[in-house]
């Protein structure tokens, strides 16, 4: 017996486990393919749906519409190119956006009430 006995337990031979049938693989493979499906349907599905609607979004977007970027700049679309967006934010005040850099098309009318 050796010092180390004291504090690990040593090993000891079992006896061979029983051969694993076909029942024991799908029990196996239960668990991991149950949590993919919940990490799609909570998680992968809702974003494509949120990308979808933005995607959307950006197309319907015309000269006139009152917008606000990421950013949290509120401003009224003047130009649209394929990638920018010029957006007047001031009397002759301009920037050139991205257009995955709007965030919401505002109702008509919101910029001039506020």
């Amino acid at each position: 017996m050796s010092p180390l006995d004291f504090l690990i337990a040593p090993a000891h031979a079992q006896a061979a486990a029983p051969a694993a049938g076909s029942g024991s693989l799908l029990s196996t493979l239960m668990f991991p393919l149950l949590l993919i499906a919940v990490m799609y349907f909570l998680m992968i599905r809702p974003q494509m749906k949120r990308q979808k609607e933005h995607r959307g979004m950006l197309e319907k977007l015309g000269n006139g519409d009152e917008v606000i970027t990421n950013g949290g700049v509120a401003g009224i679309v003047r130009e649209i190119g394929d990638h920018f967006v010029t957006v007047e934010i001031a009397d002759n005040v301009r920037i050139r956006v991205q257009k995955g850099a709007i965030a919401n098309v505002l109702p008509k009318g919101t910029l001039k009430s506020a």
